[in-house]
């Protein structure tokens, strides 16, 4: 019974191209092809999963059509066929990307051995292709297939994850998604069953910055542990270290980045010893870089180090056709959380979320359903319960509405980027925890969701609150 497996053998000797059709066509889907470029005009249309291919070919010899099929078809595998006399060049074609080689005249056992072993290492390759797509889905669903724009993104980093350590730099507005690409990223390489580790360099403390990155031995600073501590570039290891706003690294941060970039090694704050790592380095800025480098703020090669392949995620505005998709995930998503069923959304609040201009791009987006799933009546969500009733008819406010219909509990508008306690006054700041914990229902994890700040940080700024009476 024939498999899902294709197998092309590329032979210029009749005989060996119909010995091998007959002994495999109960097995595999076989194609065979007399010359190398009767095989690559297939490739395109048919790829295949297995070459078995003749280095002494007419036109086209074995090795050429190996750079080739490497070149265009890189996830299949190429066995080469070989006389004896040509064994050397069969190792270096291996050293070209080729799985193995085997020699004439052909002995169907061995074949057969070295065909399976070949079959085994593309079923477990698409069993860790299948499991990246699911983690992939999983850590960041609704993200993938939202729009023709994030396509083309999401496409030129399928390519860049296939190194295991090339440095990526993301670009683009905030709240567009450039952690789900960082992700996406993650989730595609080699290094996926990794850890993801992330740094947000805007909330490391100036004087922390460098212990935080590259950990301490004891008694490296006052107030160290007494143990020392690994650094999140250790913890990164064999894995990807994403760095989030690192155009607020300090100069001395940066420099000390920029040797472990390019030597791959550092030394930990009150050490001798080097300490080497691999992992690959992910970052991320919304900022302009270009200008920071201007002010001598940002060093030009540290950039250029870390912008190896730069990426460019599209704000939410430039990519309308995902906005439903997208509102419509997250409503799913948040129906299961909160307990809650919702169809859909009127006629009216589609043409909302159509023509709203999204300032605060994809995490905007979803704070406004995330609120409405909260608030609204349902099962079809309004663009009142939305709070986009001035949305309705073309108009872009860049703004949030409050949200929430008549007679339900509403908050200020929130930013898109959260919120600033140390810049509000005391009583504003009381009367907006206490209202997300009356519209949370007395579940702190979520009223501090609905403020989009951290479970601990809520808590935190709550209990002050209190204790202030």
């Amino acid at each position: 019974m024939t498999t899902h497996f294709t197998l092309y053998v590329v032979d210029d000797e009749q005989s060996i191209r119909d010995g091998l059709e007959t002994a495999f066509a109960d097995a595999y889907r076989v194609r065979t092809f007399a010359t190398g470029e009767d095989a690559l005009a297939a490739l395109k249309a048919d790829p295949p999963d297995l070459v078995l291919l003749d280095i002494g070919l007419p036109g086209m010899n074995g090795i050429e059509v190996l750079r080739e099929t490497r070149r265009t078809e890189a996830e299949a595998l190429v066995i080469m066929i070989t006389a004896y006399e040509d064994v050397a060049t069969a190792v270096s074609a291996m050293k070209l990307g080729a799985h193995d080689y085997i020699v004439k005249p052909l002995q169907m056992d061995s074949l057969e051995v070295t065909i399976r072993n070949a079959l085994d290492t593309i079923r477990l390759r698409k069993e860790i292709q299948a499991l990246q797509e699911r983690s992939l889905k999983e850590s960041i669903p609704g993200f993938i297939g939202e729009s023709e724009a994030l396509q083309e993104v999401m496409e030129l980093i399928r390519k860049v994850a296939r190194s295991p350590n090339t440095p990526v730099l993301i670009t683009g507005e905030t709240g567009t998604g450039k952690e789900l690409v960082a992700r996406a990223i993650h989730f595609w390489s080699p290094n996926f069953n990794g850890p993801l580790v992330t740094v947000n360099c805007a909330s490391l403390p100036k004087d922390l910055v460098e212990s935080e990155l590259f950990g301490y031995e004891k008694g490296a600073f006052s107030g160290a542990s007494l143990s020392g501590k690994k650094g999140l570039i250790e913890e990164a290891a064999r894995g990807t270290l994403f760095l989030d706003e690192v155009g607020d690294l300090s100069p001395e941060a940066q420099a000390k980045l920029l040797r472990f970039l390019e030597e791959g090694e550092f030394y930990r704050l009150g050490s001798t010893r080097k300490i080497q790592v691999r992992t690959r380095v992910v970052s991320a800025t919304n900022q302009d870089l270009d200008e920071l480098m201007k002010k001598g703020a940002f060093r030009k090669d540290l950039y250029f180090r870390l912008g190896v392949i730069r990426v460019k995620v599209p704000s939410l505005n430039e990519r309308r056709d995902g906005i439903l998709p997208l509102a419509k995930h997250f409503l799913v998503h948040f129906g299961k959380e909160f307990g809650r069923t919702f169809t859909g959304f009127t006629p009216e609040a589609e043409q909302a979320l159509k023509s709203r201009e999204w300032t605060g791009n994809v995490r905007e987006l979803r704070n406004v359903i995330e609120r409405a799933a909260l608030t609204g009546r349902g099962p079809e969500l309004t663009a009142g319960d939305l709070g986009l009733e001035g949305d309705v008819g073309g108009r872009a406010g860049g703004q949030h509405e409050q949200a929430g219909a008549k007679g339900h509990p509403q908050l200020p508008p929130i930013p898109p980027e959260g919120i600033d306690f140390p810049s509000v006054q005391r009583a504003f700041e009381r009367h907006y925890i206490e209202q997300a914990v009356q519209m949370a229902g007395g579940n702190e994890t979520q009223a501090a969701r609905l403020l989009h700040i951290n479970h601990h940080t809520f808590r935190y700024h709550r209990k002050k609150l209190q204790e202030e009476g």
